[in-house]
C-alpha cells in the first residue's frame, strides 16, 4: 500500500438498493468519518477517489453513499475491499494528544531517568498492545509493550519516548 493512504474501513456489503456501502470501520471516530469529503477505494493496485454524498451510522456500521455509485451491482464490485483516506486528512483530524502509531518509528528511547536506550525501529501491532522494538547503538534489541505503565511519556515534538525501565525489560 502507498504510504500516503491509511485504511479507514472495510466494505462489508451494500445497504439498500441505491448503491450505499455498508462499512465496518476501525481506528476512526465517527466525527472523523463525517468530515471526509473524498474516500479512496483500491482497485487494480490504484487508489481511486469517490466523492462522499452522505455518511450515517447504523448498528455499529457506517452507511456511506458516494456520488459516483448508484446501484447494488456497483457496490458489490468493492465488497470485501478497504476504503482509505490520506494521511493528511487523518493528521488534520487528530486531537492534540493523538498521533499515528507510525509517528513512533525512529524516535529516540530513554529511560524515565534520562538514560539513552536506542531508537524505535519496529512496531508490531498486537490485539492486547503494540510491541515496540528498540535497537541500541550496540545492536541489541529490546521488546517493549506499548502500555502506559511501561511508556509513561511521549515527546514526539522532540522525537523522544520515555520508558519505565523495570527489572528484566532493559539491562
Amino acid at each position: 500500500m502507498s504510504n500516503d493512504f491509511v485504511s479507514i474501513g472495510k466494505v462489508l456489503n451494500f445497504h439498500g438498493i441505491n448503491g450505499e456501502f455498508k462499512v465496518g470501520y476501525t481506528n476512526s471516530k465517527e466525527n472523523q468519518l463525517k468530515s471526509l469529503k473524498t474516500i479512496y477505494v483500491k482497485k487494480d493496485d490504484r487508489f481511486s477517489p469517490l466523492t462522499v454524498s452522505n455518511i450515517r451510522f447504523h448498528k455499529g456500521n457506517a452507511i456511506i453513499k458516494f456520488k459516483e455509485i448508484s446501484s447494488i451491482d456497483e457496490v458489490l464490485e468493492y465488497k470485501g475491499g478497504s476504503l482509505y483516506t490520506t494521511i493528511e486528512n487523518v493528521r488534520k483530524n487528530l486531537n492534540e494528544e493523538e498521533y499515528l502509531v507510525d509517528d513512533l518509528l525512529n524516535t529516540e528511547a530513554y529511560t524515565t531517568d534520562g538514560k539513552y536506550i536506542g531508537v524505535v525501529k519496529y512496531i508490531n501491532q498486537q490485539p492486547s498492545s503494540d510491541l515496540l522494538t528498540v535497537k541500541s547503538p550496540e545492536g541489541k534489541e529490546y521488546l517493549i509493550p506499548f502500555v502506559k505503565d511501561l511508556v509513561p511519556e511521549l515527546d514526539l515534538k522532540n522525537n523522544k519516548i520515555f520508558i519505565n525501565a523495570i527489572e528484566g525489560l532493559i539491562d
